[in-house]
């Protein structure tokens, strides 16, 4: 068991290293050798945990998906509903530190996906996973649970928050971002009062 338990440890540390190097130094920098010398390791050992650079960013990317995951399904659920579902859509917002470099590397992730074929299925599937994060939150808010336009507004919804994470993301991380928690509570309401 131990080893396992080390072995895990060192595919997340090592992950946590891709990330480092593509917000360093951009997803093309990411190799074997630069990825081992951010961990403070030899080649070898990376190599024993990650055969290859597609596999290691593959796992990386893994990674970032389940700790975004993790985040929601950590939200605690309150009597407002739209105060919940404003608290699980800011997690996908670059609010922080964290949640910036995140984002930074997830959109890097994406732009690799074409030269390697593992990464799009990854990101295929948390496109996914946010588009059901809408659509639930929609269905929750929606004042009949059968309108028609439940899947309009969930796309709508997506496609707010996609946008004003990148918006987000072109501001200093020390700007005032109360603006696109504003817009996310709008688009909220507006959901709750479509009729």
């Amino acid at each position: 068991m131990p080893r396992t338990i080390n072995r895990d440890a060192r595919k997340v540390q090592l992950a946590e290293a891709v990330w480092q190097v593509i917000l360093d130094r951009g997803i093309s920098a990411v190799s074997v050798r630069t990825v081992a010398e951010q961990a403070g390791l030899v080649v070898g050992s990376l190599r024993h945990v990650f055969p290859t650079r597609a596999e290691l960013l593959a796992f990386s990317a893994e990674l970032m998906v389940q700790r975004a995951t993790q985040r929601v399904l950590e939200v605690a659920a309150g009597s407002d509903r739209s105060e919940y579902a404003l608290e699980v859509l800011k997690n996908f917002l670059p609010l922080h530190s964290d949640s910036r470099a995140e984002l930074e590397v997830n959109i890097a992730l994406i732009a690799e996906s074409p030269a390697l074929p593992q990464l799009i299925s990854i990101r295929n599937r948390a496109y996914r996973e946010l588009g059901e994060v809408c659509l639930r939150l929609t269905e929750m808010l929606a004042q009949r649970p059968s309108d028609p336009d439940l899947v309009e507004n969930a796309r709508h919804l997506h496609a707010v928050l996609d946008g004003l994470a990148i918006h987000l993301l072109m501001e200093p991380l020390d700007h005032d971002s109360s603006w696109a928690t504003e817009i996310l509570r709008r688009e909220l309401g507006r959901i709750t009062k479509t009729p």
